[in-house]
C-alpha cells in the first residue's frame, strides 16, 4: 500500500513538472491597449516576433484600444491567469485610476508587471516666431504674451508634465489646449498653438529643419535625437520628470515562473542591438527592469501622477 501511494506521488509530481516545462505550449497573446500604429503597438510589435522565436510559441498581437487604454487593460485583468494573456501599455496605466472616475483597475491589484520595454521623452518647444531661445525666457514671457500650449491630449504626461512645470513649479499661466497626438505638433508648426508639450518622436525631424525650436526635454537626461536640448531638471527644476514608458503586464496570479521567464526573454531582446537602434530611430530607449524593480516603478508613478491630476484638478469623464 505505501508503495503505491508513493508511485502516485511520484507520478503526480513528474506530472506536474512536465506540466510546468512544458509552458508554453500553444499561442500567446500579446494585447496592445492603443490603436494599430500608436507607439504602444510599435513597441509590442518589435517584440513579438522575437519573444515567438525564444518561447517557441507563436505570439499575436491584439489591439483593444479605447478609454485612454482602459478598454484593453479591464480585458487582460479578466482573463485566465495561466501565462498565454499578456498587457502592453504605457505611462497611462499608472495615471488612469486617478484621471478616470472608473478606470476599472488599481494599480498593483488586477495586473502584475512583467518587463518593461521602452521610454521617451516629452519635449517642451515653440513655433519659431516666439521670442523664446531657453526655458527661462519662455516662462518669463508668460505673464503677458498670454501663451498657450498644445499636447497629446488631456490627462497624457505631456499634459500633466507640463501642468508639472508650468503652474506648480514655474507659477506661471500658459493655457492647455488639448490636440489628438498625431495634430499637436502640426499645431505648434503651423503657428495656431504658439507652444507644445507632446511626446519627442515627431518632433525630432521638425526641430532639426528649424520649424520648431525645441527648448527642453523631461527625460532625466538628455535624448540621443537631439543631444543639444537640455532636460528641464538642467535647467533649474531638479528631479523633473515626466516620460511615456512602455511595459508588459499579465493577470495577477499568473505563475511566477511564467513571469520570471517572460521577464527573462525580454530583457534579452532588449539588448539586441539592431532593436536598440531601430528604437533608437524612433527616439525610444530600451529599458530593462527585473519584475520586482518595475511593480514598485508602477506604484511609484501611479503615486506621482495622481498628485499632479490631484493638484490642477485634470479629469477626462
Amino acid at each position: 500500500m505505501k508503495n503505491s501511494i508513493k508511485k502516485c506521488f511520484a507520478g503526480l509530481v513528474l506530472v506536474m513538472g512536465a506540466a510546468q516545462a512544458a509552458y508554453p505550449d500553444k499561442t500567446i497573446k500579446i494585447v496592445v491597449a492603443f490603436p494599430p500604429g500608436s507607439s504602444t503597438d510599435i513597441v509590442a510589435r518589435a517584440l513579438g516576433q522575437p519573444l515567438s522565436e525564444a518561447l517557441g510559441q507563436p505570439v499575436v498581437i491584439e489591439n483593444r484600444p479605447g478609454a485612454g487604454g482602459n478598454i484593453g487593460t479591464q480585458a487582460v485583468a479578466r482573463s485566465a491567469a495561466d501565462g498565454y494573456t499578456f498587457l502592453m501599455h504605457s505611462v497611462a496605466y499608472s495615471v488612469n485610476p486617478s484621471l478616470y472616475s472608473k478606470a476599472g483597475y488599481e494599480v498593483g491589484k488586477e495586473l502584475t508587471g512583467v518587463a518593461m520595454a521602452a521610454v521617451s521623452p516629452n519635449i517642451i518647444y515653440v513655433h519659431p516666431s516666439v521670442k523664446a531661445n531657453s526655458l527661462k525666457e519662455l516662462l518669463s514671457l508668460a505673464p503677458t504674451d498670454k501663451l498657450s500650449y498644445a499636447s497629446s491630449g488631456n490627462g497624457t504626461t505631456t499634459h500633466l508634465g507640463a501642468e508639472l512645470l508650468f503652474r506648480n513649479l514655474a507659477k506661471v499661466d500658459i493655457l492647455h489646449i488639448p490636440h489628438a497626438p498625431a495634430s499637436a505638433a502640426n499645431a505648434v508648426v503651423s503657428g495656431q498653438v504658439p507652444v507644445g508639450s507632446t511626446s519627442i518622436p515627431p518632433v525630432v525631424q521638425l526641430a532639426k529643419a528649424g520649424k520648431v525650436r525645441a527648448l527642453a526635454v523631461t527625460s532625466s537626461k538628455r535624448s540621443g535625437a537631439l543631444p543639444d536640448v537640455p532636460t528641464v531638471a538642467e535647467l533649474g527644476y531638479a528631479g523633473f520628470e515626466a516620460n511615456t514608458w512602455f511595459a508588459m503586464l499579465a493577470p495577477a496570479g499568473t505563475p511566477r515562473e511564467v513571469l520570471d521567464r517572460v521577464n527573462s526573454e525580454v530583457n534579452k531582446i532588449l539588448q539586441n542591438k539592431a532593436l536598440n537602434d531601430s528604437f533608437a530611430a524612433q527616439s525610444l530607449e530600451t529599458v530593462r527592469m527585473d519584475r520586482i524593480t518595475l511593480d514598485n516603478y508602477l506604484s511609484t508613478e501611479a503615486k506621482k501622477w495622481g498628485q499632479v491630476v490631484l493638484q490642477t484638478g485634470a479629469k477626462v469623464d
